[in-house]
């Protein structure tokens, strides 16, 4: 098989809303009327985002997955993809199964794929994303304000946990949490119900990727503020609840999160709770934005938790 019957077999699809889909040099779409396009790209690389033995339609789901967050951070609504593989040979078979995960999440949001590359080499696997959000209404990392309440959607630490339990850095033996944790990881859901609904109640948002800390962090750095961040209201699964200690650096640093940081004033707090309810997503106030620079993780006492990292570090 080669490359063009690949893509033909199993990727080219019809694709209504783009003026021109897959079959050309270059596709062609038009956003909605009074909207902005929003795009961005994502890379997974096989050993430093996934595991050489993961399933490939649970790695579909993924390689679409982490786009669809950055989107949902924006509060944009996804509409096209172009998808680049990089592929070690021409397998039907994990060619069958990674498109049957990339496209059922792709038609449950609504996403077109309209074009790509495929190419052989180590498995690398890249998506671009393009969406769209009301004209001058995304939410942006520079736009907290002093005051702000700091909230966070779902589960954090899961992925993470999942990783390090992988990688032998952990020895965790309650199989439900496990089961939850690798679901986690090779499962993410994008919150883009959320993300929108939050248009008009938040001033910045951020996908948590790399972990809750790093990507606060870069919304304090874009709006030159500082928070407080508590560490007992990190939002973790119940099975981690007992041991939070021991699970904080998962918590407040792990990565593989793909949830939703962001900040808002306290007169939003009722509002936020019942757009969250209504998208099915639970969501925690766990600090406020302060005066100053960077994050500080603090214990029930006030005092100040130190990690060795707030994140991972894709060159570390």
């Amino acid at each position: 098989m080669n490359e063009f019957e690949l893509i033909g077999r199993y990727f080219k699809r019809p694709s209504p809303s783009a003026v021109l889909g897959v079959g050309d040099d270059a596709a062609i779409v038009r956003p909605a009327p009074g909207h902005d396009l929003h795009m961005s790209v994502d890379m997974l690389v096989e050993g430093r985002h996934f595991f050489a033995d993961v399933a490939p339609r649970a790695l579909g789901h993924k390689t679409l997955a982490v786009n669809l967050s950055d989107l949902a951070a924006m509060g944009a609504r996804p509409r096209w993809a172009l998808l680049s593989l990089a592929l070690p040979r021409a397998d039907e078979a994990w060619a069958a199964e990674f498109a049957a995960g990339f496209f059922a999440l792709a038609d449950a949001h609504g996403v077109e794929l309209i074009g790509g590359d495929t190419t052989c080499g180590p498995l690398t696997l890249s998506v671009t994303i393009l969406g769209e959000a009301p004209a001058g209404r995304a939410l942006r990392r520079a736009a907290a304000q002093i005051g702000d309440d700091v909230w966070v959607s779902g589960e954090l630490g899961l992925g993470a946990l999942a990783v390090r339990q992988r990688l032998g850095w952990l020895n965790v033996n309650d199989a439900e949490l496990l089961a939850a944790a690798q679901h986690k990881l090779e499962y993410p859901e994008p919150r883009l119900a959320l993300g929108a609904a939050l248009l008009p109640l938040a001033h910045a948002a951020a996908d948590v990727s790399d972990g809750l800390l790093a990507d606060l962090g870069h919304i304090l750095d874009e709006s030159a503020v500082a928070a407080e961040v508590w560490a007992d209201a990190l939002p973790s699964h119940p099975a981690l609840e007992a041991r939070r200690a021991e699970f904080l650096s998962c918590l407040a640093a792990g990565g593989d999160d793909y949830e939703l940081v962001f900040t808002a004033p306290p007169a939003q707090r009722s509002a936020i709770e019942a757009a969250a309810a209504d998208c099915g997503c639970r969501v925690a106030r766990i600090g406020r934005v302060l005066a100053g620079r960077g994050a500080r993780l603090l214990d029930a006492a006030g005092g100040q938790v130190k990690l060795d990292k707030e994140g991972y570090d894709h060159f570390g």
